[in-house]
């Protein structure tokens, strides 16, 4: 169970990073809908990729799993506020919902 959640995690994490750091269109209109710079949206890509290699890590020494969990979950709580003050509605935010409850559920189970 633990590693199936690990996984399902990386990949919540790097699907979105990939296309932040490769400048897809898509997450470059959502920094523009967000009013964020594209240079500091790229950003959370980064981190998303950090989290990435802390839940992989995290495979064989869970504490850096936890962390990395731990960061994603400010980060993706981040996200759902960014997503209601733009007044995005629940389908368009949901993403970002269903990725916080992969990260709060691994949270659960790694404790």
């Amino acid at each position: 169970m633990f590693i199936t959640l690990s996984l399902l995690l990386v990949a919540v994490c790097l699907i979105p990073a990939a296309a932040k750091l490769a400048g897809h269109p898509k997450m470059r209109h959502a920094a523009d809908h967000f009013g964020i710079a594209w240079h500091r949206y790229r950003l959370i890509g980064v981190a998303e990729l950090a989290a990435v290699a802390g839940v992989l890590v995290g495979l064989v020494w869970r504490p850096a799993g936890l962390l990395a969990a731990a960061g994603m979950t400010l980060l993706l709580i981040g996200a759902l506020i960014t997503h209601r003050r733009a007044h995005d509605n629940v389908r368009e935010a949901l993403p970002a919902l269903l990725a916080l409850v992969v990260s709060g559920t691994y949270l659960a189970v790694a404790l």
